[in-house]
């Protein structure tokens, strides 16, 4: 034994597997987060399969397939602490979807209409040309277009 306590040897040896629970800690600290347990479980399944879009449900339904003991509200709790913290983009479709973007650069959505699926648009490949001046007092922080599409008929 190593004098380790049993979560930091699980940790060691995620590590050794590919597994970036070291970098997920890393990453909460550096935005003031807590890494908590259940943080870190979520931080994992959000950040480990690089840059995706996904609601509160779908990572909910992650987290039970991966055995995580979260519950829905903590879930979402929990994907609004990182989207304030600038760890996550959130998405709001339709005001009733919301989607959770880890990808932060400056680019655009395609939305599948019927469908839980949004795809990235380079902001290269969007035009915004003239935009209205903002209100008295106000800036513009970020433009976001929404594209949506559906299956072509065929």
């Amino acid at each position: 034994m190593d004098g380790l306590n049993p979560q930091d040897q699980s940790d060691r040896s995620n590590a050794r597997q590919g597994c970036p629970f070291h970098d997920v800690r890393q990453k909460l600290r550096r935005v003031g987060l807590r890494p908590t347990r259940q943080r870190v479980s979520l931080g994992w399944l959000l950040f480990a399969k690089g840059d995706r879009h996904v609601s509160a449900e779908m990572l909910y339904e992650e987290a039970m397939r991966a055995r995580v003991p979260v519950s829905l509200a903590t879930v979402y709790n929990t994907l609004h602490q990182f989207t304030e913290a600038g760890l996550l983009r959130e998405l709001a479709i339709d005001g009733a979807k919301t989607f959770f973007d880890t990808d932060n650069s400056d680019h655009h959505h395609f939305v599948v209409d019927g469908e839980d699926k949004v795809i990235d648009i380079p902001a290269s490949a969007v035009d915004v040309a003239e935009l209205p001046p903002p209100p008295e007092g106000y800036e513009i922080s970020r433009v976001d277009v929404v594209v949506r599409l559906r299956k072509a008929a065929g």
